[in-house]
């Protein structure tokens, strides 16, 4: 097959979210089965709730975030960043980055690999993935 087309809201929610302010993850790369970079997208369940967890990529990932629904405050090396639908954010690996969804139905697609290596998928989505 040469392509296929899904909504968001169809791809299986791979995590299971135990609180209500935790974003849902949409595996988007499993889900077609990608292989070449990663993306996965995530849903905030409550307003203010978590989307992008704290962390930084030092040696790793460079992202590009997609607000695809709603609102996502983004905060970055400190600085915050409001990004409405439609909005692009990229982050370079070392930077430290978080985000939540002002508002509940907040969707942002993230994009990423690292800068001329091959993909690889991390140890955190192959341990949620295989077990889907």
């Amino acid at each position: 097959m040469s392509h296929r087309a899904t909504h968001v809201s169809e791809v299986t929610e791979v995590w299971q979210p135990t609180e209500a302010n935790e974003a849902a993850w949409k595996a988007a790369r499993h889900h077609f089965g990608i292989g070449a970079f990663g993306v996965n997208a995530f849903v905030a369940r409550a307003d203010g709730g978590d989307l992008i967890e704290p962390h930084e990529e030092a040696g790793g990932h460079e992202e590009l975030y997609v607000v695809l629904e709603g609102l996502a405050r983004f905060t970055i090396d400190g600085e915050l960043v409001e990004a409405p639908a439609g909005t692009l954010v990229h982050v370079s690996p070392e930077s430290h980055r978080q985000a939540v969804g002002v508002t509940a139905g907040t969707t942002v697609l993230v994009v990423g690999a690292e800068r001329g290596k091959a993909f690889e998928p991390s140890a955190w989505e192959l341990r949620y993935t295989q077990q889907a």
